[in-house]
């Protein structure tokens, strides 16, 4: 009958399916009991991951190995390594991946800024947003995933392009955010004519190739409507979560439903709805002009089950001396503290 030393020197040199290294040296064999009347080895063994195919196909090597070598019968019991232990053997490509954005480590917060059609400011908001978490103390990047329609580089102000390093893109950072566009890879403003599998390479490009470092938050300025670059989101960021931007406009408002709709659809929890321009404060008079009509805000709000968490007037930023960016409010803006109270709303929804 088998002793414990030879289940040991037969068990050893088999490999951890996930880690590629031999049980040895993992240490994963944990504990073995021998019956001898009945011939009845039982072993206790760590691997990097439980409950998986790999695991099945592992159990049926080392069941063979036993009973090849004179057990009638084995149990097996599976436990996960140590952390430490995983960390110390995981393939390099596998720990890329970890700490990736979308590694199961990522610790980012993802937030999708969305509208139903173009014009209601819906990158202004990102952009402000972005920069007010920022204020606040987080690290913030922003992916301009608005293919067809990149215009946050030129919001903020930012007139160099990124640079390569090794295989990784390094971000544009301005105001403390981070960000990665399309418009630095078009000449000339071009046009862009992609299709939609082009434009999901694209996107997968600028989540994986890009040195992002550690961030609280990832801010994705998507296109409007419902196209194929807002599916790709809903698909590969799973724990997203999305803010609507509208006008008060009841047009506006009806079309943004369907962007809600869609995040409702795939499962992703909408922060709630910024309705942007809306309205007009006079300086001489002090009084309030509806430009844009009033209350599709709050109406899509009700109609999305959600809240109206941010409502931006119409202004522009302060003029700085030798300071260009036209979208970005200053921090004292009447804007600017109203972004604030924004992005202190999305960090409640996450914490």
């Amino acid at each position: 009958m088998l002793t414990q030393e030879q289940v040991y020197e037969l068990l050893n040199p088999i490999e951890d399916p996930f880690l590629h290294t031999t049980f040895e040296k993992t240490g994963a064999i944990e504990e073995v009991r021998i019956k001898e009347e009945k011939k009845h080895v039982s072993v206790k063994i760590a691997i990097a991951k439980t409950n998986t195919g790999e695991q099945m196909q592992l159990q049926q090597e080392i069941v063979n190995v036993l009973k090849k070598a004179g057990a009638n019968t084995v149990g097996l019991r599976f436990d996960q390594l140590p952390e430490e232990v995983i960390e110390k053997y995981q393939p390099a490509e596998d720990q890329d991946k970890a700490h990736s954005l979308l590694g199961e480590g990522s610790k980012t917060n993802f937030v999708a800024i969305a509208s139903g059609k173009g014009g209601v400011g819906k990158s202004t908001v990102t952009v402000n947003l972005a920069v007010a978490l920022t204020r606040l103390g987080k690290k913030v990047g922003i992916i301009d995933a608005d293919i067809y329609g990149f215009s946050i580089p030129d919001m903020m102000g930012v007139e160099e392009r990124p640079v390569v390093r090794g295989e990784k893109i390094i971000p544009v950072e301005r105001f403390g955010v981070k960000l990665v566009s399309m418009g630095f890879f078009v000449e000339d403003n071009s046009p862009i004519i992609w299709r939609g599998p082009m434009l999901g390479k694209m996107l997968t490009s600028f989540f994986k190739e890009v040195e992002w470092g550690e961030l609280d938050y990832l801010l994705l300025d998507l296109p409007p409507g419902t196209g194929d670059v807002a599916l790709d989101v809903h698909s590969m960021l799973p724990s997203s979560k999305e803010i609507i931007v509208t006008t008060p406009h009841p047009t506006a408002a009806f079309v943004a439903a369907r962007a809600g709709q869609m995040a409702l659809q795939t499962d992703h929890e909408i922060i709630g709805i910024v309705e942007n321009m809306a309205y007009f404060e006079s300086k001489v008079t002090g009084e309030k002009e509806y430009v844009f009509g009033k209350g599709g805000g709050k109406k899509l709000a009700e109609y999305l089950k959600t809240k109206v968490i941010g409502q931006l007037p119409l202004q522009q930023p302060y003029d700085e001396d030798g300071v260009f960016a036209p979208s970005v409010y200053q921090e004292d803006h009447p804007n600017g503290k109203e972004y604030r109270k924004v992005a202190a709303k999305v960090i409640d929804t996450f914490e």
